[in-house]
């Protein structure tokens, strides 16, 4: 049976999609906030995810972004706000569809099925939620890093350089690269912005910052997170 979460703070929207998608024969699963969807998708790994965007602890914009750092899951962003702007926003952050509230039983139940007919064709989906390269290790789905099992405490720019390396191990990644997908391509060359954040993140993150494990200069070409070799 296929496994949905639902995840919207008013009860009425998840008694309305659960009954639907319920007696379509779904498995249904329910979160009341962001960081509760984050969770489940991590431990339960739904089939798909229905995501409301006014939500507290997180909204659905940061949820669908801290999911989107380890699973590909597919996501209909369920909102009131009909905005193109929040429709965009939520699409450019990884979703893979939308629906504007009020919607009708018939338009939820051909979304759905549209969306996991595509996840079909892509293939699988779920990826690891913990990764770990040596004495470093990183929980994707609460944005967590640790050295040697203690917390190692990152400014959400540091964070994201982080990630390019995790998501890229063992590919080089050329300054530019880098510059533009974590600061924006308008930051591409600025070089020493990406200095001063490499050599904090070493300071937080290796044993030895002067004889880097985790982040390493490849002379003329840019930086790297080589593969752990045994």
């Amino acid at each position: 049976m296929t496994k949905i979460l639902i995840v919207d703070d008013e009860p009425r929207y998840l008694r309305l999609m659960e009954a639907n998608l319920a007696s379509d024969g779904y498995q249904v699963m329910k979160a009341t906030n962001g960081q509760e969807a984050v969770d489940r998708v991590a431990a339960q790994k739904p089939e798909l995810v229905l995501l409301d965007i006014m939500m507290p602890v997180l909204d659905g914009f940061a949820a669908c972004e801290r999911i989107r750092e380890f699973s590909n899951v597919p996501i209909i962003m369920v909102t009131a706000r009909g905005e193109e702007g929040a429709r965009v926003r939520g699409l450019d952050l990884g979703a893979d569809d939308y629906i504007v509230k009020p919607f009708s039983a018939t338009e939820l139940l051909a979304r759905v099925r549209a969306v996991l007919r595509r996840a079909q064709i892509t293939g699988s989906h779920i990826q690891q939620s913990v990764f770990t390269h040596g004495n470093l290790k990183i929980d994707f789905a609460r944005a967590e890093v640790f050295r040697n099992d203690r917390t190692v405490f990152l400014s959400a720019t540091e964070y994201r350089l982080l990630l390019q390396f995790a998501h890229n191990l063992g590919q080089v990644l050329s300054s530019e690269q880098l510059l533009t997908n974590v600061w924006g391509p308008e930051y591409r060359d600025d070089k020493e912005i990406l200095w001063v954040s490499i050599s904090r993140l070493r300071q937080k993150l290796e044993d030895d910052p002067k004889n880097p494990q985790h982040i390493v200069t490849r002379s003329g070409l840019g930086y790297t997170m080589p593969p752990v070799t045994d």
